[in-house]
């Protein structure tokens, strides 16, 4: 396959039910967000990617070895860690970043992947207290969130700046400043969010790719449900929500707009996350759905994609994509000054659009939203 990494961008790895994010800040620098790693098949119409082996191929390398500037894990789920040993043994890793939640966790309770993660988290910390400043390209951490955990004896004198909390920005990766290229802005996990359910400790960012003239956003926010995004749209400003290219939260998961509030009988779409959501997209947008194909209904206890999520998102965007239902990752890039989707993704409408589009839409009329917190 003659893929390339776009020089500014993000890709969207197909890698099934699964997230895999590529950013391209420049070059030299890229970062993966959380990893799907499945091995091709020898069936020609497999549509999975091999993302370790795909990113061998095309990370520049520093000493021989091919080199990723950082590696963020959203939470320790083995649908965003998986491949990770593999990653660590075949490609040099500048940086990690992760939330306090993974020394949480109890090995019995971690895949064999996150079981890596953790321990290789738990080496870098040491070499970072140890160092009490730069510990050197493959031992560098970035830690995001809160935590009673840091101020245990294990951390005593771990560096302040490289503890990164919500409502702050980060633009150093893996020591070098890239602030005119890259921004990520910190939407997550908040403070007592860390003994929660580990969906809802998922690190969320908006991240800002920039080639000088113009900025590609995005919005990932990994597997977070309605009441912590519900809390990112309402504490966070206009700029920092603004995205062209939304991931859609845990694998197209209804629960990122359907809840069932103390006060409610049953489970309810918040029409008002939807419409935030809507307001804060820019122009071009695309939500993008790292999953299965969403099929057309589900049955009570699915597990994502639900097709009533993807029902909402395409009351917000004409361009609502699934990756696996692409030949090729799905590129969000900055291109001779514009936002573009490259490859496969450029014109891609899924089936059940196309026959919308023929059939007349089902989308409600703008005057049956109701704005804010309704």
């Amino acid at each position: 396959m003659a893929f390339e990494l776009p020089t500014s961008g993000l890709v969207f790895w197909p890698v099934g039910n699964g997230d895999s994010t590529t950013i391209v800040v420049n070059e030299e620098t890229n970062l993966q967000v959380d990893l799907n790693h499945l091995e091709k098949s020898e069936d020609d119409d497999d549509p999975t990617w091999p993302v370790v082996d795909e990113l061998i191929e095309r990370l520049p390398e520093i000493n021989g070895r091919p080199y990723l500037a950082a590696f963020a894990l959203t939470h320790p789920d083995q649908d965003h860690c998986r491949g990770f040993g593999k990653l660590l043994a075949e490609i040099e890793v500048g940086e990690l970043w992760f939330t306090p939640r993974i020394f949480r966790e109890y090995n019995k309770d971690l895949c064999d992947d996150a079981k890596a993660f953790k321990k290789e988290a738990e080496r870098r910390i040491k070499e970072t207290i140890q160092a009490q400043g730069d510990p050197g390209a493959g031992n560098r951490v970035r830690v995001f969130g809160y935590s009673e955990i840091l101020e245990e004896d294990d951390f005593e004198s771990f560096p302040e700046d490289r503890l990164t909390v919500p409502g702050n920005e980060v633009t150093v990766v893996d020591e070098k400043d890239v602030a005119h290229e890259f921004r990520a802005f910190v939407h997550a996990p908040f403070k007592g969010d860390d003994a929660g359910d580990r969906n809802d400790t998922s690190l969320g960012l908006q991240v800002t790719v920039s080639d000088g003239t113009q900025e590609l956003r995005a919005l990932l926010l990994g597997d977070l449900s309605y009441p912590i995004i519900k809390r990112i749209f309402n504490v966070s400003t206009e700029g920092d929500l603004a995205w062209n290219v939304l991931l859609a939260p845990h694998h197209c998961s209804k629960s990122a707009m359907y809840w069932k509030d103390d006060d409610d009988e049953d489970e309810e779409l918040k029409r008002h996350i939807v419409d935030e959501m809507d307001d804060a997209a820019q122009e071009p947008n695309h939500i993008v759905s790292s999953s299965n194909p969403v099929p057309s209904s589900n049955q009570p206890g699915d597990n994502p994609p639900h097709a009533k999520a993807k029902n909402q998102y395409e009351t917000i965007t004409d361009s609502f994509l699934c990756t696996m239902d692409q030949d090729e990752p799905i590129v969000a890039e900055i291109d001779d000054g514009k936002i573009v989707f490259a490859g496969s993704a450029a014109a891609a409408l899924s089936a059940s659009q196309a026959a919308d589009k023929a059939q007349g839409s089902n989308e409600p009329p703008e005057d049956a939203h109701t704005y804010g917190l309704a």
